[in-house]
């Protein structure tokens, strides 16, 4: 009887040490368990925060819009780059297209040429007697000008010489824009060619040109041909500045 509870108290015995030998292994397990969640978290949040970060360099807006402070922050700087980009992008092309819309106007309305900007040289009409002078203008400035309205000529001091008027007939449709080295011309009529006009014989004459508000600064002395030019002052008249003579419009 006694061995028999000796027997029974020691398999207790027994399965009361396996058991708390299970329940010790059991904690060791769940402690590894806890231990490893422990250590596994700030490795998931560290790969969360690259995973992030990676995003914001690669995908910018997409990966940082994703998150609230991505969306309101950096996504609104990311967009407000990109569109304030856009806009700078939009006005410097308009200010360029205005530029060049402004730079083809000037071109189109080159300054007006001033007396030191052309070479004028005259030569005597194809007829005998001589009525008439071709004055040739020619743009040596450099750059393109504008040649205005007609000769202002002087046959003779420029403070006793009478004005000799324009043909309006004569007037060209467009404005006459010289580019360097490019020349313009002008038909002068000097006499009647009769053997009884009150003519005089000039060696050189006078030549001003037009600015855009009126007569310009300074004139250009042009020598005659050779042998002089007889004029006659009552009826001299001259031509607008023109690209070539023309039939009709340059005959007065």
């Amino acid at each position: 009887m006694r061995h028999h509870r000796k027997n029974t108290v020691l398999a207790a015995a027994a399965v009361a040490a396996l058991s708390l030998g299970l329940t010790a292994c059991g904690g060791s397990d769940t402690g590894a368990k806890d231990a490893g969640s422990a250590s596994s978290a700030p490795q998931a949040a560290a790969d969360q925060n690259a995973a992030t970060t990676g995003g914001s360099t690669t995908g910018g807006s997409t990966s940082e819009g994703s998150t609230s402070e991505g969306s309101t922050t950096d996504g609104t700087t990311a967009g407000g780059a990109t569109a304030g980009g856009k806009g700078t992008t939009a006005s410097t092309a308009s200010t360029a297209s205005t530029g060049s819309a402004t730079g083809a106007k000037a071109s189109a309305k080159a300054p007006a040429c001033a007396h030191g900007d052309v070479r004028i040289t005259v030569e005597k009409a194809d007829e005998v007697p001589t009525e008439h002078v071709v004055l040739t203008a020619t743009n040596v400035s450099g750059r393109a000008c504008t040649l205005l309205e007609y000769p202002l000529l002087a046959f003779g001091p420029i403070q006793t010489a009478k004005d000799v008027p324009a043909v309006a007939k004569s007037k060209p449709a467009v404005p006459i824009v010289l580019k360097n080295g490019e020349p313009a011309y002008a038909n002068v009529r000097v006499a009647l060619g009769g053997v009884h006009e009150d003519n005089k014989v000039v060696k050189e004459f006078t030549v001003n040109l037009f600015a855009a508000d009126g007569p310009a600064e300074g004139s250009v002395v042009v020598k005659a041909p050779a042998g002089g030019l007889a004029v006659n002052e009552a009826v001299a008249k001259t031509g607008y500045w023109t690209y070539e003579l023309r039939n009709g419009a340059d005959e007065f």
